[in-house]
């Protein structure tokens, strides 16, 4: 009989996430066994710190740390607070699905470093393309990985050293070296997770920002020139969506 996993410490990394930070760790507190929920903060200058101090107040199992630093220093900190045998990264920007743990758990073997629960767009939500869209983003998971929701063996990285530079891209470092310890990372459509991407995103800006970004990642990696491409079609149709919402 497979043993239970009676609860998990899990990390958010926030920078100015209030939008949906609240929202966020509710799906956490319901969907997952917390042990401690630890939240690393870079220094939030809007109502980040006040939504914690709520939840603070009616669970009393938070771990607040405010630090700068880039993305890949915030995961190390967070690695090294992590006391449960399995833990959880959750970005303060998604929401879980109903019963996470209990259907990654399900998931769990001898063999089995992490699982990642498919990150779905909101804004792809019930859309006609979404099947689609869930194919591709699980063939970037096998190549890159993710942290969105992803359910991770304490001692697959409790010796990591996150290159701290790394801002982006952070998530196939980890992956890697899960990988390198002989344990399978699994990406899955269930469970699964909707994550809200910030307005910003959906800019000309940002998407040329993030176009490069990951333009310069896959050209060590050909496969994933065609699924970016896809994901750019995607979002540059999102951001003639948004200006024809604004002119009318």
């Amino acid at each position: 009989m497979k043993p239970t996993i009676e609860s998990i410490d899990v990390a958010i990394l926030t920078m100015n996430s209030a939008a949906k930070l609240k929202e966020c760790i509710r799906s956490v507190y319901v969907n997952v066994p917390v042990n401690k929920l630890i939240i690393i903060d870079g220094y939030s200058t809007d109502a980040t710190q006040t939504i914690v101090e709520e939840f603070q107040q009616r669970h009393g199992n938070i771990i607040f740390i405010r630090e700068k630093g880039t993305r890949a220093a915030a995961r190390q900190t967070a690695i090294k607070l992590v006391k449960t045998d399995w833990f959880m990264f959750v970005d303060s920007d998604v929401v879980l699905s109903k019963n996470w743990f209990a259907e990654a758990e399900k998931l769990v073997a001898d063999d089995v470093g992490a699982i990642w629960g498919i990150e779905i767009w909101s804004v792809l939500q019930r859309k006609r393309i979404l099947p689609f869209f869930e194919r591709v983003t699980l063939k970037i998971f096998e190549t890159r990985g993710g942290t969105h929701d992803i359910l991770i063996r304490r001692e697959t990285v409790e010796d990591i050293k996150i290159p701290y530079q790394l801002h982006t891209y952070e998530d196939a470092y980890i992956k890697s070296r899960i990988a390198e310890k002989g344990y399978k990372v699994l990406g899955v459509y269930e469970p699964h997770c909707i994550h809200f991407r910030a307005d910003s995103v959906w800019t000309a800006k940002k998407h040329i920002e993030l176009l490069v970004s990951d333009l310069r990642f896959a050209a060590r990696r050909p496969l994933l020139l065609l699924p970016y491409g896809f994901y750019s079609a995607v979002i540059t149709y999102q951001i003639a969506v948004n200006r024809f919402k604004r002119a009318n």
